[in-house]
């Protein structure tokens, strides 16, 4: 099942772009240089709009839950499963009555069967962060791109018993050859509104004010249970900075839904 690809005005833009490039070439040649300028802008744009994982320039990208949302944020970790972390996650989740969606790598699902299904089991979503987790995900052309998220896709279904419904990109980082393959695919992009670079930092307090500055109904928070980085303890610094996380919500009477709750 696919989903029809809708261009965005920057895309049209571009094919205009081109389009009066190749022609303007043709009919007068000696301005090449002044085509040749108008071609590399439209490149700056279109390369500055993958780099930044929030912007819709590309294509639709969530980025906050749905309007009807008030009073509920949503969890999203990613870059597991990790045998070490993950299973911990579940516990303090489990603890707070909590619900997340687990954006999981597909060749680390393939490493860890059981604990992707475990995810599942207690209450949890699956969703997809691309087979390889290529950090030049972003220079793929669209073959490649389509037999990466697909065989994630493949796998992750099988392996949970959940169809993903969600795409995210590796750091966030894409071209304009990502959406019409998630299409095809039938997936969306879901990108976040807070993010801790808790990949980078290890303080669980730095790690919390990012997440909590602003807080509010609607936000969609990024943390990571793969690729975590640690604190003095040695520990993922997602371990300590969860459970007041979870506590910080409860104050302010804000529940977790997971985003194929949030968007069915």
């Amino acid at each position: 099942m696919s989903r029809r690809w809708q261009p965005t005005p920057t895309l049209y833009a571009t094919f205009a772009v081109h389009g009066a490039a190749a022609a303007g070439l043709l009919a007068a040649p000696q301005h090449w240089p002044g085509w040749l300028a108008a071609l590399a802008a439209n490149h700056a744009v279109l390369t500055t709009a993958g780099l930044l994982p929030r912007s819709t320039l590309l294509g639709p990208n969530l980025t906050r839950l749905p309007a009807g949302c008030t009073d509920a944020v949503a969890l999203t970790i990613d870059d597991g499963p990790d045998p070490e972390v993950t299973p911990q996650v579940l516990d303090l989740l489990d603890a707070a009555g909590a619900r997340a969606t687990f954006f999981c790598i597909g060749r680390r699902a393939r490493e860890n069967p059981a604990l992707c299904r475990e995810i599942v089991a207690r209450g949890h979503r699956v969703e997809n962060h691309g087979d390889a987790h290529a950090k030049t995900l972003a220079f793929f052309g669209p073959a490649r791109l389509r037999t990466d998220i697909a065989a994630a896709q493949a796998c992750l279904a099988d392996i949970s018993g959940q169809l993903p419904r969600f795409f995210r990109a590796t750091a966030g980082l894409r071209n304009p050859f990502l959406e019409p393959v998630l299409a095809e695919l039938d997936l969306h992009l879901a990108a976040w509104t807070r993010r801790p670079y808790d990949t980078r930092c290890g303080d669980a307090n730095i790690v919390l004010a990012r997440l909590s500055k602003n807080l509010g109904a609607g936000d969609i928070l990024l943390m990571h249970d793969g690729n975590a980085a640690r604190g003095s303890s040695g520990r993922a610094v997602i371990l300590d900075t969860l459970p007041a996380l979870l506590d910080l919500l409860h104050q302010q009477g804000l529940t977790t839904v997971t985003l194929h709750a949030a968007c069915s």
